[in-house]
This record gives C-alpha cells, sequence and structure tokens, in this order.
C-alpha cells in the first residue's frame, strides 16, 4: 500500500525551483498528487502531497535533501489518513476594508459555528476610487449539519457594516 507525504517548500524564488521539486519525486518513484504553490513576498512557498511506495521513502527524503540543498527548504511529513469529508461546501468570496485583524475577526465569527475553513486566500490592494486598502478574500469551508449559508453570510456580515459577502 502507497504512503502519502506532504512536502512543505519555502525559498527565495527563482525560476527552475518547481522543475527540482518534480524531479526529485519523480527520481524517488514518487507520484506528485496535488500542491498548492505560491510567490509570496518574494519567497516560493508551498505544500505538494505525494504519494509513493514505503520502501522509497528514504529515497524521497534524499532527493528533496538534495533540492534542500540548492536553496530551497524543503520539509517532510507523513500526510496520514486524513479526516472523511463531512459537510456542505461552501465558496465565499469577500470584500472589505483592509484593517489590522481582520482576518481574525472573520475567522472567530466562523469558529462558533463550527465552519471548518478549508483553504483561504487572501490579498490586499488599493481601492480603484478612493485609495483606501481593500481586503478580499477567497474561503472555500465545509458547514457542518445545521449551518445554513445564511447562517455563515449573517455571521460575517456581523463582524462590520462594510463586508460584502458573496456565497457561490
Amino acid at each position: 500500500m502507497a504512503s502519502k507525504v506532504i512536502l512543505t517548500v519555502i525559498g527565495s524564488d527563482r525560476p527552475g525551483l518547481t522543475a527540482a521539486l518534480a524531479q526529485a519525486v519523480l527520481d524517488a518513484g514518487g507520484n506528485w498528487l496535488e500542491s498548492h504553490l505560491a510567490r509570496l513576498a518574494g519567497r516560493y512557498v508551498g505544500s505538494v502531497l505525494v504519494e509513493i511506495a514505503p520502501e522509497r521513502l528514504a529515497v524521497l527524503h534524499k532527493a528533496v535533501a538534495d533540492v534542500d540543498a540548492k536553496g530551497l527548504n524543503v520539509s517532510l511529513v507523513d500526510a496520514g489518513e486524513g479526516a472523511a469529508e463531512t459537510g456542505t461546501r461552501l465558496t465565499l468570496q469577500l470584500v472589505a476594508q483592509d484593517r489590522p485583524g481582520i482576518v481574525n475577526e472573520l475567522a472567530q465569527a466562523l469558529s462558533p459555528l463550527k465552519v471548518n475553513i478549508e483553504q483561504l486566500e487572501t490579498t490586499a490592494e488599493d481601492g480603484a476610487w478612493s485609495g483606501a486598502r481593500l481586503f478580499r478574500a477567497e474561503v472555500v469551508a465545509s458547514l457542518p449539519p445545521g449551518v445554513s449559508e445564511a447562517d455563515v453570510q449573517a455571521a460575517l456580515e456581523g463582524v462590520s457594516a462594510e463586508i460584502m459577502v458573496d456565497l457561490a
């Protein structure tokens, strides 16, 4: 039975990092299943889910250590079994004036509802007309039984009158 491991990566962004990481996985006999890689503040950051035969794990450790030696910090952890997905999936898009603590406020609003934030992407950008900094977020969440989309929207809009919530 194959094992699943998660590689986390961070390093100074430059061409060839994804290729080096993909080559290391291939050389070890692994299968690249899923990834989230991005440029963040001039850094290359992300995570990769790899499926690999247990007897090839040592080879993967060696291969990623070679990539690590080239300036990309790579950590490897067992992915475990993972919990089965439950609940209703919901995608939200949020826009508000940016301020310190806004992510905390939004997360705290969802926590009492037991909403699981599965994915969060945020940006801060200058507003087109006002020049005021805008916070934008896209959230993929799992709602537990008994929690509706309207409950989530009300909780988020309760954070501040100026938050716009779009449910997809």
